[in-house]
């Protein structure tokens, strides 16, 4: 798997990069745990890989984004020309890299998309972060087939 696209610091990719993985439908009892995940990895300075898609994974984005630590976003599409303010900012600090494994002609995701991004996040990864993952849904599926150790978020 390539990154196809990119926009930020490739430095990045050098670090120890540790990914963040969260299905879209998640218990209460679990929401809490990510937040404060997210803002340990923030006072640490780690540095997170996450496509930040699902509704946990925007959260953790905002928590991250409120620190200095290095951030890496995977795309499940091809990069867009107009970057949003509070990430403008970062990127032009360094802190953060934008990559896609998609050219820029890739503009809607898909559930094919996302698993590709996912696989591309986990190849990158150091090590894996999971928030949640639903017994029947893709995360599931793609996380077996996976030989690096998986976290749970507790």
């Amino acid at each position: 798997m390539e990154i196809k696209d990119h926009i930020g610091n490739l430095e990045l990719l050098n670090m120890e990069k540790t990914v963040f993985l969260c299905s879209r439908d998640i218990p209460a009892s679990i929401v809490l745990k990510c937040y404060d995940w997210a803002i340990e990895q923030r006072e640490q300075g780690n540095c997170v890989i996450s496509g930040f898609h699902s509704p946990i994974e925007k959260d953790v984005f905002h928590y991250l984004l409120k620190g200095y630590q290095p951030i890496i976003i995977a795309l499940a599409r091809g990069l867009r020309q107009r970057i949003e303010s509070p990430i403008k900012k970062a990127l032009d600090t360094g802190r953060i890299l934008i990559v896609s494994p998609f050219d820029k002609e890739v503009k809607r995701i898909t559930t094919k998309t996302a698993i590709i991004r996912n696989q591309l996040m986990i190849e990158l990864a150091d090590s894996i972060t999971v928030g949640y993952a639903s017994e029947r849904g893709n995360l599931k599926e793609l996380l077996k087939q996976t030989k690096k150790r998986i976290i749970q978020v507790e």
